[in-house]
């Protein structure tokens, strides 16, 4: 799990990197929505191939790994296109992913939309959210690691 301190630099990292590859490959918000990060299914998707498009252009992998990469790209996009239905986010809307209740599981309430005004105001405030729920975490951890 990453610390407060750690998980900041890395939101900022693949916020700065998805940014590249929407823009780089004119992905449409079918794909890649404003609000991916409030996804955990677009954030594990979307960092796999961050990580994956890091290594296939390392400069000790070979000459062909790019060519991998992109036809793990394709793949990537038909996922990330189906997350994104499911999930019901959109350009200018938001809603939590819709979840499915199971036999003797109270119903789950069906999520509302929230219209989305400032995409990089929205993406601070979940940010500062995460720090602020990792850095009470990591305290109570200490906390109760406290010698008595």
């Amino acid at each position: 799990m990453l610390t407060a301190e750690g998980a900041e630099t890395e939101w900022i990292g693949l916020n700065r990197w998805v940014n590249w590859l929407r823009r780089t490959y004119g992905l449409p918000a079918s794909v890649v929505p404003p609000l991916w990060p409030r996804h955990p299914e677009l954030v594990w998707e979307l960092s796999a191939l961050h990580l994956h498009r890091l290594c296939a252009y390392d400069p000790d992998q070979y000459g062909s790994a790019p060519f991998g990469w992109h036809r793990d790209f394709a793949d990537a996009r038909q996922r990330l296109h189906d997350w994104v239905a499911t999930s019901g986010t959109r350009l200018e809307r938001d809603r939590p992913t819709r979840q499915t209740a199971w036999p003797g599981e109270q119903p789950v309430d069906a999520p509302e939309d929230v219209l989305i005004s400032d995409r990089d105001e929205d993406f601070v405030r979940f940010v500062v959210d995460d720090i602020a729920r990792r850095s009470e975490a990591e305290a109570e951890f200490y906390a109760r690691a406290a010698p008595l």
